[in-house]
C-alpha cells in the first residue's frame, strides 16, 4: 500500500511551529485531527486554520469528525 504525502500549504511561521511540534507534516496528517484540536494549538489563527481547510477541501479531504 502506498500512502501519499501531501505538504501543507505555507502558512506563518507560528502555525508551522504548532503543526511542527505536533508531528504534523502533510495534509492526510491533519485528517487525523479535528477543527477544535488544530484550532487550539498555541499559534494558530483563523488565517492560517482557513488556508489549512482549504487545502484539504480541495484533496477532497477533511478535519477528523467526532
Amino acid at each position: 500500500m502506498i500512502l501519499h504525502s501531501t505538504p501543507l500549504p505555507k502558512t506563518g511561521a507560528p502555525a508551522t511551529r504548532a503543526l511542527n511540534e505536533f508531528g504534523i507534516t502533510s495534509l492526510e496528517q491533519l485528517t487525523g485531527y479535528s477543527e477544535e484540536e488544530i484550532l487550539s494549538l498555541h499559534g494558530m489563527g483563523p488565517k492560517a486554520f482557513g488556508i489549512l481547510k482549504a487545502a484539504l477541501e480541495e484533496r477532497g479531504l477533511a478535519f477528523k469528525r467526532y
